[in-house]
């Protein structure tokens, strides 16, 4: 009687050639998903810390302003890739508010950036402005800490009760 001899498969090397296909799919899926930065920010500014922050519902009828640093050190204000004063800031706001649709700018949020050294009075003016400008809904932002660190004295800031 004949013997066959029992050829050992060896696994099939991993296909290869529809790598690529996948890496560009992917690639293309994050360009698309992903939000690119609108505002070409030119201050520079630390953002304070905070405990009980929330998201910002909707990115349509946003308005970001920036309150930083310039590179020479002199406080400044930003808004839509313009430095702007606070006079020329319910100028900004107005030309903005009309070129949205009457919807959106009924929903205007503006979103404040602050440098957590800047002063206070800035911020405040920065605020009567926005009151001129009969912009009324306004967010500030922050980054979350811990309560429980901030009350313990860990955190940055401390918590009165």
């Amino acid at each position: 009687m004949i013997q066959f001899r029992r050829k050992r498969r060896e696994v099939p090397a991993l296909n290869t050639a529809s790598l690529p296909d996948l890496i560009f799919s992917v690639l293309f899926f994050f360009i698309i998903v992903t939000h690119m930065r609108q505002d070409d920010v030119r201050v520079r500014y630390r953002v304070p810390d905070g405990t009980q922050l929330q998201k910002l519902a909707g990115k349509q009828g946003v308005v970001h302003i920036y309150i930083g640093k310039t590179q020479q050190g002199k406080v400044c204000i930003q808004i839509a890739d313009k430095m702007v004063d606070t006079n020329g800031l319910v100028d900004c706001v107005a030309r903005i508010r009309e070129s949205m649709s009457p919807e959106t700018a009924e929903r205007l949020v503006v979103a404040i950036s602050a440098d957590r050294n800047v002063d206070m009075q800035t911020v405040m003016d920065v605020k009567q402005a926005l009151r001129r400008a009969n912009a009324l809904k306004v967010t500030f932002i922050g980054t979350a800490v811990d309560k429980t660190k901030v009350r313990n004295g860990e955190g940055k800031g401390k918590i009165r009760d």
